[in-house]
């Protein structure tokens, strides 16, 4: 269906009638729950610095292990542009739901694997690029 707007084709697509109120809450809800577990787990990572420090790096000089610490955080803000760009493909293709779905997994796992991941004593050297 098609109809004419100042001299101009519209498709049936244009005209459908937006969301209802109910929709776009919910559709609110769910974007700002998804921003707020990503921003938690910037927070909860800086928040546990000096945990992850001691426990995640080479023993020795604090100030050393702090900046290793430090540079993992800075890694991770240097990736947010190139996963946003891998993101914006994948919901391109499979929707704006199964992209916010999967960003969200993605988080949970690398918390999670944070949570279970033994010591640097255990794994040595390639701990820290094993966890960045």
């Amino acid at each position: 269906m098609t109809a004419t707007k100042a001299g101009g084709e519209v498709s049936g697509e244009a005209l459908r009638p937006g969301l209802s109120p109910m929709a776009r809450v919910r559709a609110i809800l769910g974007g700002s729950a998804g921003n707020l577990v990503e921003w938690y787990d910037w927070f909860a990572y800086s928040s546990f610095a000096l945990y992850f420090a001691k426990h995640f790096f080479p023993k020795g000089d604090t100030t050393a292990q702090l900046l290793q610490t430090a540079a993992v955080f800075w890694v991770g803000f240097l990736a947010r542009p190139l996963g946003a760009w891998l993101t914006g493909l994948y919901a391109d293709r499979a929707g704006r739901r199964a992209a916010l779905t999967l960003s969200v997994a993605m988080m949970c796992a690398g918390s999670f694997s944070i949570a279970v991941m033994p010591d640097y004593s255990v794994w040595g050297p390639g701990h820290p690029f094993v966890w960045s």
